[in-house]
């Protein structure tokens, strides 16, 4: 009889705790229920890579208009871990802006800090963002991107704050 109450508990506990986490990037999660990808795509796993990942942001990076990226340094494009982040810019970034502009209203509601792969998938979508509007051919193409940039900032700028607070605790 004392099992009843306990199954129920961790029960209501797995459900409160699906509800609370919200898909940020959809086509992440497609990759996990068996794509050609094994696993959660991440780019960065240790404070080398994540030097690594602002040597490539410096060294310049394109996304194209078919969709394709690419990294202007040809050393830092053969790399085994460049191809996760060709990966994730090509099949997980949000491209259409219905779909950037969805992500920050997600963002929005989402209370607590982001898990370290969807932070890094923000700051790539901000990248894509920053690239769209630089090359937008009219004036409402590129206020458009560029209120999709503002919005990707804040959600990055709140995302650090909380995890700051969260530390310093």
């Amino acid at each position: 009889t004392f099992l009843v109450p306990l199954r129920f508990s961790v029960c209501r506990q797995n459900l409160s705790v699906r509800s609370e986490h919200k898909v940020l990037f959809p086509a992440a999660a497609k990759v996990k229920r068996g794509s050609s990808a094994a696993g959660n795509p991440t780019f960065y796993k240790t404070i080398s890579d994540a030097h690594l990942l602002y040597e490539i942001l410096m060294a310049g990076i394109r996304f194209e208009p078919s969709g394709e990226f690419s990294v202007d340094d040809a050393e830092l494009s053969s790399l085994r871990q460049t191809r996760n982040l060709n990966f994730i810019c090509e099949e997980i970034v949000p491209k259409k802006p219905t779909e950037v502009f969805g992500l920050i209203a997600e963002l929005s509601d989402h209370s607590a800090s982001l898990h370290q792969d969807d932070f890094e998938r923000l700051l790539m979508t901000l990248v894509y963002t920053t690239q769209k509007m630089i090359s937008a051919a009219s004036v409402h193409q590129r206020e458009m991107w560029a209120e999709s940039f503002v919005g990707l900032y804040k959600a990055i700028k709140r995302d650090l704050a909380r995890t700051k607070y969260k530390t310093s605790s």
